[in-house]
């Protein structure tokens, strides 16, 4: 198949690592495959003053290019010279084109049908990431699950959404995977000190003020209690680590299995996940999770065997949970250890791949039988 991926900026987001896995892989397999992206947005002055004055801080201007997952890879990638929309003279003509982001579906959904048939991957609900004041985006951001597009998402969570917003029409579902040659870890005992694991970031929806909140209470029963963080920004002092935090900002991937490694447990307390792969890449480090109830975490952890859930928002309950995995005997920790990584071994990125290939040639069809066109959306919305 001819392939036409659109992104928006191809940073180091893990939702851009898990795009790049798969235009590497159906490059490999003898697809066609290209990609186009745009450079960062950049605010006007007016707006980042606003923004200020406002008590949001101050928004750097970001740099026109930056590291990208797709750094090395045989995959032609073309950047637009600045943030705009992809329009049909960006784009050639193909078998199938792939929406990645709300905004990227609504240019997609413009290209005309030359550009090929029309599959829409959705890692998330969007519209989390923006505030309550920002209708505006979550609306519009809400309105592209309707477009007419084959739809291709990562969790069990977003194909009830899915089927929720879209009704009976047929979706894919492509659960994410891990690459085990790159996260792995032998059997292992736990840790001479006590250590938990998380991701930082300062995206609302991340919940890393939740987390913070779990640690604050393990900290007051175990009080040698050593925390590993890593993240693509910097600690924040609106969100400031507790002291002694071992922090890495944008470690490379062979370094974050290391990290995951030397944990004994990993903690997600996040409000709303489409998928979240450092739950599963901690797993196959042979490392426990604890999280809330988001995304995939729901689909791999199984309470009591390989880590435990809690309910979003719910900090001493993540506290609970992380103490009791933390005071295991050592042969019920290696158990669970063990089980978490099994977990993460009885699914790899070819059968992703091939379930996203299946994905692709099911919106080719579709679009073929003229379930993706304008006359068949305008019709089931009536």
């Amino acid at each position: 198949m001819r392939i036409t991926v659109v992104l928006p900026y191809a940073g180091l987001a893990g939702g851009i690592k898990v795009i790049a896995i798969y235009a590497d892989r159906l490059k490999r397999r003898g697809h066609d495959v290209f990609v186009i992206s745009t450079p960062p947005k950049r605010f006007p002055l007016r707006r980042r003053i606003k923004w200020f004055l406002s008590g949001r801080g101050w928004v750097h201007t970001p740099p026109t290019t930056g590291p990208s997952h797709f750094d090395g890879l045989n995959v032609p990638h073309r950047v637009l010279d600045c943030w705009r929309p992809v329009t049909d003279d960006d784009v050639p003509d193909g078998d199938v084109v792939v929406a990645t982001w709300w905004e990227t579906a609504e240019w997609v959904a413009r290209l005309s049908t030359s550009k090929g048939a029309k599959a829409y991957f959705v890692q998330h609900d969007e519209q989390v990431m923006y505030s309550p004041e920002r209708q505006d985006m979550r609306a519009r951001s809400s309105a592209t699950w309707q477009l007419p597009m084959h739809k291709i998402v990562i969790s069990q969570w977003l194909r009830d959404l899915a089927w929720d917003r879209c009704g009976d029409e047929p979706v894919s579902h492509v659960p994410n995977s891990v690459d085990m040659r790159q996260f792995h870890a032998d059997s292992r005992g736990k840790r001479p000190v006590p250590t938990i694991g998380l991701l930082y970031s300062t995206v609302p929806f991340k919940g890393v003020d939740v987390s913070l909140r779990a640690l604050e209470l393990v900290r007051r029963q175990i009080p040698t209690l050593r925390i590993v963080t890593f993240g693509a920004e910097g600690p924040d002092k609106s969100l400031p680590l507790p002291a002694n935090t071992e922090f890495h900002r944008q470690p490379d991937q062979n370094a974050i299995r290391d990290l995951y490694a030397r944990c004994d447990v990993w903690l997600c307390g996040s409000r709303s996940e489409g998928f979240h792969l450092p739950p599963l890449e901690a797993m196959a480090c042979r490392c426990p999770v604890v999280s809330t109830r988001v995304g995939g975490p729901m689909d791999i952890v199984e309470d009591g065997v390989n880590g435990y859930l809690v309910d979003v928002e719910d900090a001493r309950a993540l506290a609970d949970r992380l103490v009791h995995v933390l005071g295991l005997p050592e042969d019920k920790w290696r158990a669970m250890s063990d089980a978490a990584y099994a977990t993460a071994t009885r699914y790899t990125w070819d059968d992703a791949t091939g379930l996203f290939e299946k994905a692709l040639e099911t919106a080719v069809e579709r679009s073929r039988r003229g379930e993706l066109g304008l006359a068949h959306a305008l019709s089931a919305s009536r």
